[in-house]
């Protein structure tokens, strides 16, 4: 048996753009995308805290340092700039691990330019 637990999560990331003609995907500057765990293509689920929208994409790697968050093809119509989202990763896991699992947790600070990790208890 395996259960689905949190693996990382970023909280109140903002979006810093939006491009409806792009295949698809959330762009994440990659000092966050590493913060997180999150790996180039991974699944991630996304809810917007602005409008209440959620919605499944995988993300793309963004220029390091650069406080990128983008929202592109369909995604592009969930949010707009400057909304604040919680981008979120999941594990499956058997029971016994999941007993010690600890997910990784980033509060994104305005404008995505610094960051901190926080205990998963928070």
């Amino acid at each position: 048996m395996q259960v689905t637990l949190l693996k990382s999560k970023l909280h109140k990331a903002e979006v810093t753009s939006v491009d409806p003609d792009y295949s698809g995907s959330l762009t994440i500057d990659l000092d966050l995308m590493e913060a997180a765990g999150f790996l180039q293509f991974e699944k991630i689920l996304v809810g917007n805290i602005s409008n209440g929208e959620r919605f499944e994409t995988y993300c793309i790697a963004a220029t390091r340092g650069s406080g990128e968050i983008g929202l592109k093809g369909a995604a592009a119509h969930k949010g707009e700039p400057g909304d604040l989202l919680v981008i979120l990763s999941f594990v499956s896991l058997d029971p016994d691990e999941a007993s010690v699992w600890e997910p990784r947790l980033v509060l994104v600070d305005k404008k995505n330019m610094s960051f901190r990790q926080i205990n998963s208890s928070t």
